[in-house]
């Protein structure tokens, strides 16, 4: 069995997306499958070739962002064309894409389509794309009326990520489409040391954090304003920590102006990420529709941190409120004020739902299982 897969991003980039994928990628690989994995050459300095996994190929194209995060092939490049047609000369049984917006699920509708090989395409995403502007929005709306709506109809399975994901499929495709959640590589998380440098530079406050890609859709504009807004007393007695980048970077630091207790640290390694969680003791997930089940969430829960979230990207299939973590009903800065006052004023609180989240994840997200289950229906 070898399968095609075209990714829009993939590791060293960073992000949920592509530790999806990469795990996947080696899971599948254990069980005797030989991948090519054809992506981005992004960041630049990520190489051009390489074999991972024993069975995973990486073939990185020239590419470039006009908007943070949204890559596009070099269509100019011999390079790019070298490689996407040299594809062409090997023997594929299956093709995989993911997510519709992304350019590379039209590379893969297309190879398909010529080759007249199988396409499963795995969506990860809820909801139309909210950007930074009016305008914007509204393009990513009309492509993914014309091209999202190709990409559903045309491949020969969707597979959802979750149940929000599997809801929004179905406004543009009525069959079936299987709901199969990641699996999360618990040994290599178990393996990542604390960061303890953070935890001491704020041994005396009660550290509140969020990682991701900044965009519009995550909400993390709310958890700054619900952090401005607390009362004075408590906001000396936490931080809160903004790890990520992406379109939305530059006006969140404008929001967050002038706000000691706020701190935009950018994009960092994943291992880095993971070590400021396991320091973290509120994961703030604020989002908006859009993603279709935050893998910051599930590491954030696994890693102990007592959650609050909206119902969005999936929160709702994983947050029992006031069991394993807190819901409120919308990105709303008074309502997430409210539930951290709660919280920072009843520690016992925090303890109790970190635990609670931990088992929820152990019990729900590995891989094994999820791989059975993509095997259904590669094989």
């Amino acid at each position: 069995m070898k399968l095609l897969i075209f990714c829009p991003y993939y590791p060293p980039h960073i992000g949920g997306l592509e530790s999806h994928a990469d795990e996947f990628n080696k899971h599948l690989a254990q069980k005797g499958v030989e991948i090519v994995v054809f992506t981005p050459r992004l960041p630049k300095s990520a190489t051009e070739k390489e074999l991972i996994h024993e069975k995973v190929q990486i073939i990185r194209f020239p590419a470039f962002e006009i908007i943070a995060n949204y890559p596009l092939p070099k269509f100019w490049s011999p390079k790019f064309w070298s490689f996407f047609i040299g594809l062409f000369r090997q023997k594929f049984d299956i093709v995989i894409s993911r997510t519709r917006f992304f350019n590379t699920s039209l590379l893969a509708l297309v190879y398909a389509k010529i080759k007249k090989i199988r396409w499963i395409h795995i969506e990860h995403g809820s909801d139309f794309v909210q950007l930074s502007s009016n305008f914007k929005t509204f393009v990513a709306k009309i492509y993914d009326y014309v091209f999202g709506f190709l990409i559903f109809h045309l491949s020969d399975r969707n597979i959802s990520i979750s149940k929000a994901v599997q809801n929004f499929v179905k406004k543009f495709d009525k069959r079936e489409s299987p709901i199969i959640y990641r699996g999360l590589d618990f040994e290599n998380i178990d393996k990542v040391a604390p960061d303890l440098e953070i935890k001491k530079r704020f041994e005396d406050k009660i550290i509140i954090s969020f990682v991701g890609r900044l965009f519009k859709w995550k909400g993390v504009e709310k958890t700054i304003l619900a952090i401005k807004s607390l009362p004075e007393d408590i906001k000396k007695k936490i931080v809160f920590l903004i790890i990520g980048d992406g379109e939305d970077f530059n006006h969140l630091r404008k929001v967050a102006k002038n706000e000691p207790s706020i701190i935009l640290i950018g994009t960092v390694p994943r291992e880095k990420a993971i070590g400021i969680l396991k320091i973290t003791d509120i994961y703030v997930h604020s989002a908006y529709a859009g993603g279709g089940l935050s893998t910051s969430l599930l590491e954030a829960m696994y890693c102990q941190c007592a959650i609050i979230a909206t119902p969005n990207e999936g929160a709702d299939e994983v947050i029992e409120d006031k069991r394993n973590g807190i819901l409120i009903e919308k990105p709303d800065a008074q309502m997430i004020m409210e539930k951290m006052v709660d919280l920072i004023a009843n520690k016992e609180k925090i303890e109790l739902y970190a635990n609670s989240a931990k088992d929820k994840v152990r019990e729900s997200f590995f891989w094994e299982k999820t791989i059975v289950n993509y095997l259904n229906y590669i094989y």
